[in-house]
C-alpha cells in the first residue's frame, strides 16, 4: 500500500510541475525552470537588461520590461518568440496588469512617469508624472487603483484607474521598491530599501498601520534593505526579500511580528509561489541563483543555477 502511494505521489507531482521563468538582467536571457526536476531546462534569449517579467491571465503571453531597450517585449508562451514590443515608455523597470489584461501600468524610472497601454490595441493610453525614479507598481485586486512607488520621492502614489490620475500621496520611508496588495486588497505591504522597514498601509485611509522592521544577527544594518514582498492567500505569512542581507524574512501576516529569517542566495530581489504555495522561489542577484523555500516547514531546500544577475519572476501553474 505504501509502495502505491509513493508511487501515486511521484506520478501526481510530475503531472502537476508548474515551469518558472527567470529574468536573467545581464544575459539578456530568460531561464525556464521546471519546478519538480528544479532544472533549467531552457533559455531563451530576449531584450537588452530584462527585469520585471508577467503572464498573460490566460498564460498564453510573457511581458518582460527590456529596460535597456526602453521596450516592453511580449513573447508567445508556445513559441518562445517575441510577437510584438508595446509603447513602454524609457526604461521601464516594473509594471502591473490590471485584472481583465486590457491594460499595463508601468513604471519609467528614467522618466518620473507612468506609461498605461492598452494592450489590445497596443497604444499609450496615458503617461501620468509622478515623483522621482518611479519603481514598484500593483494594481487592486478590484482594478479601482494602481499605485506606483518612488524611490527618490519616498511616496506610494494612489492612481485612479477610470480617470488615470493621482487621488492620493502616502510618504514611506526611503527608497521605496516593491508594492503587494493582500488577497482582498484591504492592505498594502509596501518595502523600503534605505529605510531598511516595509509600510502595511490600509488601502482605504491610504495611512500606514504598522511598520516592520528588521534585525539580524551578524548583519550590518545597512546592508538589510528590503525589495520583493509575497502573501500567502490564506493571509498567514508575509515573505520579504532584504537584499544585500542574503536573507528572506517570514512574518506573520496577521500580528505584523518577524518569525525566522532564512538565509538564501547572495542579494535576494525577487520572489514567486509555486505548487499552490507550498514552495517559494527567490531570485539572487550576486549569485546568480534561484533559492527553493519549503513554505510549511519554512526551509530552504535547494539552489538552482541561473543566469547572471536574476532579477525577475513569472510562474504558470499546472
Amino acid at each position: 500500500m505504501k509502495k502505491i502511494t509513493l508511487a501515486l505521489t511521484i506520478i501526481t507531482s510530475f503531472l502537476f510541475a508548474d515551469t518558472i521563468y527567470v529574468s536573467n538582467e545581464k544575459d539578456n536571457t530568460l531561464s525556464v525552470i521546471d519546478s519538480n526536476t528544479n532544472k533549467v531546462i531552457d533559455t531563451i534569449n530576449v531584450g537588452q537588461r530584462p527585469r520585471g517579467i508577467l503572464l498573460s491571465k490566460d498564460y498564453s503571453k510573457l511581458y518582460i520590461c527590456a529596460s535597456d531597450d526602453d521596450t516592453v517585449q511580449v513573447m508567445d508562451i508556445k513559441s518562445k518568440k517575441i510577437l510584438y514590443n508595446l509603447p513602454s515608455g524609457e526604461d521601464p523597470e516594473q509594471f502591473a496588469l490590471t485584472p481583465d489584461g486590457k491594460e499595463i501600468y508601468i513604471s519609467n524610472e528614467n522618466d518620473a512617469i507612468v506609461t498605461v497601454v492598452d494592450t489590445e490595441n497596443r497604444t499609450v493610453l496615458k503617461q501620468i508624472d509622478v515623483g522621482v525614479e518611479p519603481e514598484g507598481m500593483a494594481v487592486s485586486p478590484d482594478g479601482s487603483v494602481a499605485i506606483n512607488t518612488t524611490e527618490t520621492s519616498n511616496f506610494l502614489h494612489w492612481i485612479d484607474t477610470k480617470t488615470k490620475e493621482i487621488i492620493h500621496n502616502t510618504l514611506v520611508d526611503q527608497r521605496p521598491r516593491h508594492i503587494e496588495f493582500s488577497k482582498s486588497g484591504d492592505k498594502v505591504w509596501a518595502s523600503s530599501e534605505i529605510g531598511g522597514t516595509v509600510m502595511v498601509v490600509d488601502s482605504k485611509t491610504k495611512e500606514g498601520v504598522a511598520k516592520i522592521t528588521f534585525k539580524i544577527p551578524g548583519i550590518f544594518k545597512d546592508l538589510i534593505q528590503p525589495v520583493g514582498i509575497k502573501l500567502t492567500s490564506d493571509g498567514k505569512y508575509a515573505f520579504v526579500a532584504l537584499g544585500p542581507a542574503n536573507h528572506v524574512a517570514v512574518i506573520d501576516a496577521k500580528t505584523y511580528k518577524v518569525l525566522k529569517y532564512l538565509l538564501v542566495g547572495k542579494r535576494v530581489w525577487q520572489l514567486s509561489f509555486v505548487h499552490g504555495e507550498k514552495k517559494l522561489y527567490t531570485t539572487n542577484g550576486v549569485s546568480g541563483d534561484v533559492s527553493v523555500i519549503d513554505v510549511d516547514s519554512l526551509k530552504v531546500e535547494k539552489s538552482i543555477k541561473v543566469g547572471r544577475y536574476p532579477w525577475g519572476l513569472a510562474v504558470i501553474p499546472k
